[in-house]
């Protein structure tokens, strides 16, 4: 099944570039394209793409606040990948906090982009743990490494949760834990329901704004 795709970016040449990164791709299609993060709750309803990629600095709604909007006023909101200059942009950390699924630098390969959309399209994550480590530095709150105790996780969902912080996918992790991939999926489900996070990105924030994972390691 083929992938949709939103722009959503304000300069025209990083859309159309954009545009030709994923439309040569048989398996992805841009849906359309939007100038600013004004109104993309709207398209988004219409066209019904499964990835946005959304600039995270746009001069009258930037992506912070549109991916706010997707993910408070739809039920099935698209998965978000919020595109960045710097890596460790502010923005971007509150972009992954207001619910995107990752990010991608301007400077990524075509390559890198195409991967990305199938990543996040396909449920996992798009995280770079160098890069968050740094972003948790200079956001994360701590609150000791019991912190997510009354989640009440029990043991393997615990190491699930430090391996999903790692970056690893789900083979990754069956790999690690030497269990099958469907039983990871089950671990990671009862993460995210224990947590009450929308998505593996949101669990792993939640870990770094805990201090349940420490930037440090």
């Amino acid at each position: 099944m083929s992938v949709g795709v939103l722009l959503v970016d304000d300069e025209p040449l990083i859309r159309m570039g954009l545009r030709a990164i994923v439309d040569a791709e048989p398996d992805l299609t841009v849906l359309g394209e939007a100038a600013d993060g004004a109104g993309v709750t709207g398209l988004v309803a219409k066209l019904n793409p499964d990835v946005v990629l959304m600039d995270v600095r746009m001069p009258v709604v930037d992506g912070i606040r549109a991916t706010t909007d997707l993910m408070t006023a739809l039920a099935e909101p698209p998965k978000v990948i919020v595109v960045t200059t710097f890596e460790n942009d502010d923005y971007v950390y509150d972009a992954l906090l207001a619910g995107a699924s990752g990010f991608l630098l301007k400077r990524a390969r075509p390559e890198e982009i195409v991967a990305g959309i199938r990543t996040v399209a396909a449920g996992e994550s798009l995280l770079f743990p160098a890069a968050i480590r740094r972003l948790a530095e200079k956001h994360a709150r701590g609150g000791g490494r019991d912190g997510l105790n009354r989640a009440g996780l029990t043991e393997r969902e615990r190491e699930v949760l430090r391996l999903m912080a790692a970056g690893l996918s789900n083979v990754e992790i069956a790999g690690r834990l030497y269990v099958g991939v469907q039983t990871v999926k089950t671990h990671v489900g009862n993460v995210l329901a224990k947590l009450g996070a929308r998505d593996r990105t949101q669990a792993v924030i939640r870990a770094y704004e805990t201090g349940f994972v420490t930037p440090s390691g």
